[in-house]
């Protein structure tokens, strides 16, 4: 709170509006002044000369505070105050040199100076903004004891105290330092992390308040760690059980001992943001109100190790566990979370990552008879763990949320090695490795929250045409799809042959081809590691390229559980054993590896055949005209313009590949009728296809300028090709034929009645003959090549990536 100025006038502020409440007012030191008030105490100890210095440094901060916040007209007091409690530390440490020792006790007086100066200087400067406030040092009025550990309160000497000090009637604001008590003995006792709560508990009871507050510098109670997840929101309500749940782990606004003291006494809490104090803020209370969301808050912790103790000696052995406790115990361990299976073969406890090694050495020595003798095996570790909890009181009695939970990890890879859930059914907890620990809460995020968007994080490789007509689609859309699918795309990372960039909060679409080309050389392995490393939900590797080293990295990708598309056709018309690899790994991974353009451009050619088969339908043939490009050559060469120029204006238009040969060959056309048939279920390879080409082999000689002169050249054969249909009434057509295993493509009369005479411009037509299409077939019809149109399927791929 006394952070800065600026804060402490703010909550002056707020509790001038709330001054005829006789509020009483408990302030903390912050925990960066008292760990250097203790690390001063132990460099005294260790006679170090600099401690003097140190406190001196210290202490001109607060006076430097003091002449900020006090007028000085009236500093005289105040600043005289502050320089005899800096004295007084002086005169410890001294003692503490001289001695060469820190006791306990000397050591938690000390460091109930950070309150004691904080809370007198709020109080100072309340009195100055108000008047009618009264400091009070808290350690004259709570008396606490420690029993077995743990901090209790003499209420009936702390309500005494109060009576005395303040009187009855409790008139004005009461500002009081907090963080420690007094024994019976006069001894302070520090209550550590979270003591100021606790102190504001104990004295909320002891005045019997009817509200208390907590003033945090941050949102404490958010649907999730607001850090890492952008569309985390403030918890408006919450029960008492919920708040000490989420409290475990890192939501530690208020400290679990501070929570049992309001539940004892039926105090509401208001945990109110700083910085927003009349918005925002979260009620602990008994009586929340009814909620339709299954799932109240999302809590996690790191710095977790999982030991796993298992054998044939603990089945139907009484007592077992009892050990296992008793030894950790023993070595002052505590445990976070424990799983054991009904086998009773195997039990598994988690416990902060710095007493892993204690604990394995205390359980290894109480075991080493039964590992000895094998029956039990060596005790192992898995390090470096986190937890991620579910929590909420609606979880009870409703089936399917640890459904759900898992579900969402497992589609993202996220391999859980250990659950727990408590038989109140509040908390579900799930062991992960620390790599996925914020992966984990984002998916859990989504997944729970039906206001949060999902986020849908695109690395695209390759910018060539179809590459920036599939950013500039997704530039336009992304708000379109934000609001009316809620799903938030991210182009995280964009690489092309020459340069690459990655920005994890997402590349500016406007300018990405200048910070492309500002950007570091391109390394296509090097792009793929760092969206691995990045680990981010949702992710999607989009291949843009006819590269054949960029399908090599599909199954790394694949195997973590990351989706790939690809308008690339290499991978899914490789030899079949890797093609079925690729596709094993994704349904392996929980991913997807989907690549619809390799056949029909934007045209649902595979995502038809996939349903086809899977509502139990039987493929009995497959007809097609599958180029794009070969539609449009023949359907513009008339025989009076040259056929090289026909095939020219195609390339010009970005209708065919680099090396138009690859289209004009049926080479192209082959690769996607044995996707099909692979799709189909047909184990095929590119050398169990009969093609039937049309391309004299001298046109398959040299580069591709040698290729054009060669098409001039042989003009009179294409010439003779035309004038052959044209007498026959009949298109020239190449078509794809899948029928009783066997596949061909080659050039066709087409007749007026077929389906495909009837195709225009550079579209693509696929006929598909099934048992319940067996007469009249199902035909899918439409541009089947251009930029524009390819980059729409590509970008419907990504889409389908993320909704399952």
């Amino acid at each position: 709170m006394l952070s800065s100025p600026e804060k402490l006038f703010k909550a002056i502020g707020y509790l001038e509006q709330i001054k005829n409440d006789s509020p009483v007012v408990v302030v903390s030191g912050s925990a960066q002044t008292e760990k250097e008030l203790l690390d001063i105490a132990i460099s005294a100890r260790d006679q170090s000369q600099l401690f003097a210095e140190r406190i001196s440094t210290m202490e001109k901060e607060f006076l430097d505070l003091t002449r900020a916040i006090i007028p000085i007209t009236q500093q005289s007091a105040i600043l005289s105050f502050v320089k005899q409690r800096f004295n007084a530390l002086e005169d410890l440490c001294k003692g503490i040199q001289l001695l060469g020792e820190l006791p306990e006790k000397t050591a938690q007086e000390i460091v109930h100076f950070a309150s004691l100066l904080s809370s007198f200087l709020f109080a100072s400067a309340t009195n100055e903004k108000m008047g009618n406030t009264t400091w009070t040092d808290i350690r004259d009025l709570l008396m606490v004891e420690l029993i077995n550990g743990s901090i209790v309160s003499n209420e009936g000497e702390t309500r005494k105290n109060i009576q005395e000090k303040w009187g009855t009637a409790h008139w004005g604001i009461h500002v009081i330092s907090g963080g420690s008590g007094r024994d019976h003995k006069g001894n302070t006792i520090y209550f550590g992390k979270g003591g100021a709560e606790l102190s504001a508990a104990f004295i909320a009871g002891a005045v019997k308040a009817s509200e208390m507050e907590i003033w945090a510098s941050g949102y404490a109670y958010t649907t999730a760690d607001p850090r890492w997840v952008k569309n985390a929101k403030v918890i408006p309500e919450l029960t008492y059980e919920e708040a000490i749940e989420l409290t475990q782990f890192e939501n530690n606004a208020i400290s679990p001992s501070a929570l049992n003291t309001a539940i004892r006494k039926s105090i509401p809490i208001q945990v109110r943001h700083l910085e927003e104090m009349h918005r925002n803020h979260t009620l602990i209370h008994h009586g929340v109100s009814p909620k339709t969301e299954m799932i109240t808050g999302i809590s996690s912790t790191d710095n977790v190790a999982l030991i796993s103790i298992e054998g044939s000696g603990m089945i139907g052995v009484p007592g077992f566990a009892k050990r296992v406790f008793a030894s950790l115990n023993d070595a002052s361990i505590n445990v976070v979370l424990i799983s054991q299976g009904s086998s009773e073969h195997s039990i598994c406890v988690a416990v902060h990552g710095n007493a892993v090694k204690d604990a394995l050495q205390k359980l290894q020595a109480s075991f080493e008879t039964e590992i000895v003798n094998g029956i039990l095996q060596p005790i192992k570790t898995a390090e470096d763990a986190s937890i991620v909890a579910l929590v909420g009181e609606n979880m009870k009695s409703h089936p399917g949320i640890s459904g759900r939970m898992f579900s969402a990890l497992g589609r993202n890879g996220i391999n859980v090695l250990a659950i727990a859930q408590g038989s109140n059914e509040r908390n579900i907890s799930a062991v992960i490795g620390s790599g996925n620990r914020i992966k984990a809460i984002n998916v859990l995020h989504e997944a729970f929250f039906e206001g949060a968007k999902k986020e849908l994080n695109l690395f695209i490789v390759g910018t060539g045409n179809v590459g920036k007509k599939l950013i500039e689609q997704v530039r336009r859309q992304t708000e379109t799809i934000a609001q009316l699918h809620r799903i938030k795309m991210n182009v995280v990372g964009i690489c092309n042959s020459r340069k690459m960039t990655i920005d994890q909060e997402g590349i500016d679409l406007h300018q990405w081809q200048e910070q492309l080309a500002a950007a570091e050389t391109a390394d296509p392995l090097a792009f793929a590691e760092k969206m691995i490393a990045l680990n981010l939900r949702n992710s999607v590797l989009m291949d843009i390229t006819a590269n054949a080293l960029i399908p090599s990295l599909y199954a790394g990708i694949l195997k973590k559980s990351m989706s790939v598309v690809a308008c690339n056709k290499i991978a899914a018309s490789d030899a079949f054993l890797q093609y079925k690899t690729l596709k094993d790994l994704a349904v392996s991974y929980n991913c997807k590896f989907l690549f619809e353009t390799n056949v029909g451009a934007a045209l649902p050619v595979i995502g038809t055949l996939n349903d086809i088969i899977k509502s139990g339908d039987r493929i009995h043939k497959i007809e097609a005209v599958l180029s794009g490009t070969l539609n449009y050559v023949f359907n513009n060469y008339d025989g009076i313009k040259s056929f090289s120029s026909v095939v020219k204006d195609a390339q010009n238009e970005g209708f065919t590949e680099p090396d138009p040969r690859l289209d004009l060959s049926g080479k192209d056309v082959m690769r996607k009728i044995m996707i099909l048939a692979r799709e189909a279920g047909i184990p095929m390879e590119m050398n169990d296809i009969q093609c039937n080409g049309f391309l004299p082999e001298s046109c398959m000689n040299g580069g591709v300028e040698d290729f054009y002169k060669e098409m001039l050249y042989q003009e009179e054969h294409f010439k003779s090709l035309l004038d052959k249909a044209n007498s026959n009434n009949s298109k020239l057509k190449f078509v794809a034929c899948l029928e009783n295993g066997k596949a061909s493509v080659g050039l066709q009369h087409i007749k007026p009645e077929s389906e495909m005479y009837h195709l225009y411009g550079k579209d693509n037509i696929v006929l598909f003959y099934t048992d319940r299409y067996a007469q009249q077939p199902l035909v899918i019809k439409g541009a089947g090549a251009g930029a524009e149109v390819t980059a729409s399927g590509v970008f419907a791929d990504a889409l389908r990536t993320i909704n399952n």
